[in-house]
């Protein structure tokens, strides 16, 4: 996997602190609401987007959901298309574009939408984790 620069750890937390401000509290009255979770970009790694641009593939946790996220390297504006199909070496995975405020924007695919069970950032961390080595890895033959 390659390391990412600065400048893309920095536009991931911004992502991360963003998705908080815009959805924390509606998220708070979610009955599987877990509030030993936070908010946090984990696992991210270069992915293009399908036309060819350069985006980062990674996970995002929160206290309601874990999703895969795809971002744009650079801020752009959002997409004119609501959603998208990306092929990962698991299989296709459709994404819906997610607003954050007036101006920033990821692509997620929900995986998980109840992470009311999980104990501590650590184990969401573990978590996000395994699901991006499936994410990435080939599907099995047969599936």
């Amino acid at each position: 996997m390659q390391a990412l620069t600065a400048d893309q750890y920095e536009r991931l937390a911004t992502l991360a602190c963003a998705w908080a401000r815009a959805h924390l509290a509606e998220a708070k009255a979610e009955p599987h609401y877990n509030p030993r979770l936070g908010v946090d970009a984990l696992c991210f790694q270069p992915q293009a987007l399908p036309d060819g641009r350069p985006a980062l593939l990674g996970a995002l946790i929160t206290p309601v959901s874990l999703s895969l996220a795809l971002v744009p390297e650079s801020p752009m504006a959002p997409p004119e298309a609501a959603s998208l199909v990306l092929t990962l070496p698991s299989g296709r995975y459709p994404f819906r574009v997610l607003a954050l405020d007036a101006e920033q924007w990821l692509w997620a695919c929900p995986l998980l939408d109840d992470l009311s069970d999980i104990d501590s950032l650590q184990e969401g961390s573990r978590l996000a984790q395994r699901l991006m080595e499936r994410v990435m890895a080939p599907a099995a033959s047969g599936d």
